[in-house]
């Protein structure tokens, strides 16, 4: 199969997401030449593209504070977690590891956390990203009348937008196959300009929203190889993009950074130098630091007291005995 056709199935597979994006974007172009702008002007695409960057993240809030609720809830409960991991370890029999897996999720079901949904607005993201990817990297094409149209992407729209500019700029133009000096001096800031904010963005969340415990472990020491890594991504494959792209993914970045300020602001991991500051905030204020709290407030407090009282009945029995929570023993 060749790289067109490789194309046109993947093009197939992102048909609803670029007739969704470019309806987006065209209606954002509307609105602006509609105020006065010039469907020339490279500034009226750019809004167009910070349009459509808004409207598509601000569409992916809600699934983003799902996932941040349900990764906190996870974090609560990591003890009982680690608790119920270690009470089959070494276990390797299909009737241990099927109680394993009930007591895990038994352990979700309860605290009200949802260890998938952590993946879900990432993985519902990327299928508009690549569709917005595929709309501008294409649009040179389309203007020159070398591939047909996307979505609602018209070919005179691409031609609008393939001949206008920005600081001299023409926004279909790349670092790496253009000769323009001031569409690379541009690239050069636009890459500077998200590699800088996908650092900070990385940074904040390590030194602020993470705790002692999980800085030292394998995984973070990880992360801080790809705090410096990713600059190096977004550099070599950032002079292939299109300044319409790059102004896409640097708006794109910015909201990240923003969003997680105020995530990490408002609702931080345990145990963590931003939780102590959000208590601190709360305190000043005569509020209550309530955080992120479990489906159940009291799901902690009684499966610590049915510990407790395993512990008693061992003590006086020398046997041990299944512990179970106050809400089971109610049900029975």
């Amino acid at each position: 199969m060749s790289t067109e056709d490789h194309m046109g199935f993947f093009d197939t597979l992102l048909f609803p997401f670029i007739w969704f994006n470019s309806a987006i974007l065209v209606g954002f172009e509307w609105l602006f030449v509609r105020m006065g702008m010039s469907v020339d002007s490279g500034w009226t695409w750019v809004l167009a593209i910070i349009g459509l960057v808004l409207t598509l993240r601000a569409m992916l809030t809600p699934l983003m504070l799902r996932q941040i609720k349900s990764q906190r809830r996870l974090q609560i409960v990591q003890p009982e977690l680690m608790k119920i991991q270690a009470k089959y370890k070494g276990k390797k029999d299909q009737a241990s590891q099927q109680k394993l897996q009930q007591e895990m999720f038994g352990l979700y079901r309860e605290a009200g956390a949802n260890p998938f949904g952590m993946c879900l607005p990432i993985l519902v993201q990327m299928p508009f990203f690549f569709a917005l990817f595929r709309l501008l990297n294409t649009a040179a094409a389309v203007a020159a009348g070398e591939r047909e149209p996307m979505g609602l992407f018209s070919t005179e729209l691409a031609t609008h937008m393939a001949t206008s500019t920005i600081f001299g700029a023409e926004l279909t133009a790349t670092f790496l196959h253009h000769q323009d000096l001031s569409a690379k001096i541009l690239a050069v800031v636009l890459i500077i300009v998200m590699s800088v904010t996908q650092f900070i963005t990385s940074h904040q969340l390590m030194r602020q929203n993470m705790s002692p415990e999980a800085l030292n472990s394998p995984m973070a020491r990880q992360q801080q190889i790809m705090i410096y890594a990713l600059p190096i991504v977004f550099a070599v494959t950032g002079v292939n993009f299109p300044i319409a792209l790059l102004v896409y993914w640097t708006v794109s970045n910015l909201w990240t950074m923003g969003q997680q300020f105020m995530v990490i602001r408002n609702m931080p991991a345990p145990n963590t130098p931003a939780e102590k500051k959000y208590q601190e905030r709360m305190a000043r204020k005569g509020k209550a630091a309530t955080g992120i709290q479990l489906k159940n407030p009291n799901f902690m407090a009684d499966r610590q007291a049915a510990e407790a009282e395993e512990a008693a009945k061992v003590k006086a029995s020398g046997q041990r005995v299944q512990p179970k929570s106050k809400k089971r023993a109610k049900k029975r």
